[in-house]
């Protein structure tokens, strides 16, 4: 498993960093993340729009979800079996959007992988024999070392974090309706939410703080497109609503 891990994600991976710091004048390493993110991105696109989709339409149905669990809270078989019903009315799998997080997983574990060592050297035996391997690698990028650890990268990252997480949150329910019965269970649901929005960055900010800034540069400019494709998603899902 490790092999074919190696042989489809971490080399291939490897090759194209090394081929994209070799073509970008100057030879800037951040400069060849940046296009290295985006050729991923694109690679990846069809699975995390599909991804996304799913949630926003789990986010919407979210209330309904909570009615469903209200009404038969004493009756596990029977919530399961509406819940079923519920999913397969709405023609939404609950599931669709954890496969395409699992198949955008092992190029993180590449990336990372080819990230902690950081660039001190090239290792030619991995090199395919049409890339040329540069001298050295220079780490530096706008005055920041991407081989060590990089405090304001990952706090950009976790800001990224906290604006994507926020944009698949709900609005605030009215005062009026927090006071009813019915509303209790969606006022927990968006309590949780709350907790993940805050959790999630500082969790990014932590372990940013603490991995080669090379890879924080990497999962920030990640998560700033996917803040760009989650505004089109909407955007698109809205403007099909109000058709």
């Amino acid at each position: 498993m490790s092999e074919l891990f190696h042989t489809i994600c971490y080399q291939p991976i490897y090759n194209l960093l090394i081929f994209l710091y070799n073509i970008i004048p100057g030879n800037n390493l951040g400069v060849a993340i940046i296009f290295l993110t985006i050729i991923i991105k694109l690679l990846l696109n069809p699975f995390s729009s599909q991804a996304i989709k799913s949630q926003k339409a789990l986010q919407d149905l979210q209330p309904k979800i909570e009615e469903i669990k209200q009404k038969f809270k004493d009756q596990k078989e029977k919530m399961g079996q509406a819940m079923m019903e519920f999913y397969k009315q709405e023609k939404i799998n609950p599931f669709s959007s954890c496969l395409p997080l699992l198949i955008q997983f092992p190029f993180l574990i590449a990336v990372f992988n080819i990230f902690k060592d950081g660039f001190n050297s090239v290792d030619k035996e991995l090199l395919y024999p049409f890339i040329s391997s540069p001298e050295k690698i220079n780490p530096f990028f706008l005055g920041i070392n991407l081989s060590d650890s990089n405090i304001l990268l990952a706090v950009l990252a976790g800001g990224a974090q906290f604006w994507q997480t926020k944009m698949m949150m709900h609005k605030k329910l009215p005062l009026e309706a927090t006071k009813l019965k019915e509303a209790k269970d969606e006022n927990m649901t968006a309590m949780m939410n709350k907790q993940m929005l805050y959790f999630m960055p500082i969790l990014t900010i932590w372990i940013g703080a603490t991995l080669p800034a090379g890879l924080t540069l990497y999962w920030f400019v990640l998560t700033l497109f996917m803040i760009i494709q989650q505004y089109f998603v909407f955007k698109k899902s809205h403007e099909a609503i109000n058709k």
